[in-house]
């Protein structure tokens, strides 16, 4: 293998079946497989892609969400579970890394979620599990705080690849966490909208120029590829959000879309963008790319004073209990090591 392997990934920008499980799963079967068609060897999927973006917080009030809530943890999924499991194997068929947004519940509770992404291999194994650090904005009435556990880069034939969700990438020590393990190729996952305003009276948050300014920072800065996967909202998703109410399909409407590309180690967009339409978004990547900027700026090299700055990261995961036994014929088997969870 090349030191700097070369190859094709893919933005999967594109809308879950809103709020169905195991619809939107077949989709993200089907996309990998066409990805894989084109001759993409990475795909990455938007924000908490299955089974959707809870936009719902956003523009009603939370007395008035209850249901979207209860159809969002029915369909949420396990870390391992059988959804990932068959994802696994379209992935290991196909010969494709996927990287995967979807909301993520426990056993240990009916009610609680995560914004999760998990990275699986082309062997169909989970490389790695991440939950968002900080739910942003509306997003902590839906989802717990996440932990360390996933602030990893994961080495694979394609390179040292990373992740972060949304806002994330707006945390310099996250992103800072990712540069000093040799991340690559970065993977930045966002909404298909993110309102914060009414449209009607200006200054709401441009999501487009923001994810712009994010990627390319982190782009530049970590001398890496950043795919950049939004989601995107169909007429079926807009429909749901709106249930017949007129002033919320105007504001669903005029509030800014999110925006999918592919940046390069200069902080330079390569292989086009997509916004307004659902698609698969293609570039070609050269690891090599990365090398030449490392002259110019390392930050997790001689570019920075480790003498004077020092980052402590704590990846241990949280759990809601721990149980101490008397003996060994009481301890019920041990979940699964992260990373490199298998899959069935």
């Amino acid at each position: 293998m090349s030191s700097y392997p070369a190859y094709k990934v893919a933005a999967a920008h594109v809308s879950p079946v809103f709020l169905d499980r195991a619809a939107t799963v077949d989709k993200t079967c089907a996309v990998i497989e066409e990805a894989a068609r084109h001759g993409a060897q990475l795909i990455a999927f938007p924000e908490t892609y299955i089974p959707a973006f809870p936009v719902w917080c956003s523009v009603r009030a939370p007395i008035y969400n209850h249901d979207f809530f209860r159809r969002l943890a029915a369909d949420a999924m396990l870390v391992p579970g059988p959804e990932l499991a068959r994802i696994g194997v379209t992935g290991r068929r196909c010969g494709v890394v996927v990287s995967l947004g979807f909301n993520e519940g426990t056993k240990a509770s009916v009610g609680c979620l995560w914004n999760a992404n998990v990275l699986i291999g082309d062997d169909g194994t989970i490389l790695n599990h991440h939950r968002k650090l900080v739910p942003t904005f509306y997003e902590k009435l839906v989802w717990a705080n996440g932990d360390g556990a996933g602030l990893r880069v994961c080495e694979t034939r394609l390179g040292r690849i990373g992740m972060l969700i949304c806002g994330e990438n707006t945390n310099p020590l996250a992103r800072y966490t990712l540069m000093a393990q040799g991340e690559q190729v970065h993977i930045s996952t966002y909404p298909p909208v993110w309102p914060t305003k009414d449209p009607k009276g200006g200054g709401n948050y441009n999501l487009a120029n923001a994810i712009r300014i994010r990627a390319g920072a982190h782009s530049f800065e970590a001398k890496a590829f950043n795919i950049v996967v939004s989601g995107f909202m169909d007429a079926a998703m807009h429909d749901a959000l709106a249930d017949g109410d007129p002033e919320v399909a105007r504001i669903l409407e005029a509030s800014p879309r999110g925006v999918s590309m592919v940046i390069g180690p200069t902080g330079d967009s390569i292989g086009g963008t997509l916004s307004d339409s659902e698609g698969i978004l293609y570039a070609d990547i050269d690891l090599a790319a990365c090398v030449e900027p490392k002259q110019f700026h390392d930050v997790v090299g001689y570019y920075n004073r480790f003498d004077i700055f020092k980052l402590t990261v704590n990846r241990s995961a949280n759990r809601p209990i721990t149980f101490e036994f008397e003996s060994p014929a009481d301890e019920p088997p041990a979940p699964p090591a992260e990373p490199g969870v298998p899959t069935p």
